[in-house]
């Protein structure tokens, strides 16, 4: 077993990431424990793997012997527990560097990318393991271990990809996502080249046509996506019309145009939709002659200081949008920054658009309602609580 002897704390264990760490640790021989703050969907995956959580206000230290891993949320607090922990990256890297491993990173459609790679994998019998960033309902979840490739989601947002030495690496496409980061494009571009650098086998999504085949998941850009899974996929020897056969069959990954339910002739859909571009392309995808009603909510106070025109215009290619408060995630406020700048931006680039300021989910959610009719498509978008809208938005329709 590959951590056999190893006691592992994880803070912050409800997370998209820590979670699945968790989860292969435990599999993979460790002792393993640990906290969060909340309750959140992911704890459902640590508690079935048998891993005891600790769930209240206060960080809960590691017990006696266990090494502490701490998420990047809660690393400024975890520096407080005594010896100085690990953080996410550094035990990711860990992770890759025990098992050969295909690292997706890029701006937009690394969730998806990722869990299609893992997907065919595990349809052809290939036992994947995989530490994905979002839940893919048709795997069960967002972490399992196999004996095969672990197919890992990598995050460039805080610059900790660099750490990562996979033998193959796929790079969806580069982008300015994270404003408090980088200070250009030009700058996660130099890191993405710094890290390909290091790694045997690289795939650029952004250099290949996307797939003409019929894929379960709508969008240009999920096109882009399967033909990046499909040239890893090759260079770890799954035949060309294997892959393909599985890749039709991915119905997509947990919020990336995910189907919530359906009331009064309605279609509610939710999305992690949060940067200009993957905003259009979210709304081009469900388009097909539809009216596209949008609730965005944006997400942290540095992205909408930098974007709030972007923003804006990219809701315009939707009939209706609302738009909530920016969720706050680890940041604090920015005098001067709210939703309310990008409702200001839509309305400057569309004169004339129905578009909303409604501070908050729910009064969104009823802004919404009440103007959509049969036959419409209703979005849910922004990488925050939004999709809390979602039961409100069917409760309103039927």
């Amino acid at each position: 077993m590959r951590l056999e002897g190893r006691r592992l704390w994880f803070v912050g264990i409800g997370g998209a990431g820590l979670s699945g760490y968790a989860v292969l640790a435990k599999a993979w021989g460790a002792e393993v424990g640990g906290w969060d703050r909340h309750e959140t969907p992911y704890l459902a995956h640590v508690r079935a793997a048998e891993i005891p959580v600790t769930v209240s206000d206060q960080i809960a230290p590691a017990p006696d012997g266990y090494e502490t891993v701490v998420s990047t949320a809660y690393m400024s607090e975890g520096q407080s527990l005594g010896p100085v922990p690990k953080s996410r990256a550094e035990f990711l890297a860990e992770l890759v560097s025990l098992q050969d491993s295909i690292v997706v990173s890029g701006a937009h459609g690394k969730t998806t990318t990722a869990g299609m790679i893992a997907f065919v994998l595990d349809r052809a019998n290939r036992d994947p393991s995989f530490l994905i960033g979002g839940e893919i309902p048709q795997l069960g979840g967002n972490a399992h271990a196999g004996e095969g490739w672990l197919v890992v989601e990598g995050d460039e947002s805080d610059r900790t990809i660099e750490l990562l030495r996979p033998k193959i690496a796929v790079v969806t496409n580069v982008d300015l996502d994270h404003h408090s980061e980088f200070a250009s494009r030009a700058e996660v571009a130099e890191l993405f080249e710094h890290w390909l650098a290091e790694v045997p086998d690289v795939v650029r999504a952004d250099e290949l046509e996307p797939v003409e085949f019929e894929l379960a998941v709508p969008g240009e850009h999920n096109r882009r996506n399967a033909a990046a899974a499909l040239a890893a996929l090759e260079l770890v020897g799954v035949g060309r019309e294997v892959a393909i056969r599985h890749l039709a069959e991915f119905a997509g990954a947990g919020r990336r145009l995910e189907l919530r339910g359906e009331a009064g002739g309605v279609r509610v859909l939710d999305d992690y939709a949060h940067h200009p571009a993957e905003i259009r392309a979210t709304i081009e995808a469900v388009r097909n002659g539809h009216r596209v009603l949008v609730l965005f909510q944006p997400h942290l106070y540095s992205r909408t200081r930098h974007l709030a025109r972007e923003l804006g215009a990219a809701l315009t290619a939707a009939d209706v949008a609302a738009v909530t408060e920016i969720y706050r995630a680890r940041e604090e406020p920015i005098e001067g920054v709210s939703g309310k700048l990008v409702v200001d931006a839509a309305a400057e680039a569309r004169p004339g658009m129905t578009v909303g300021w409604t501070p908050s989910v729910d009064e969104g959610a009823r802004f919404l309602a009440r103007r959509a009719r049969s036959g419409d498509v209703v979005l849910t978008m922004g990488a925050g609580d939004v999709d809390d809208a979602v039961p409100i938005l069917l409760a309103e329709l039927a």
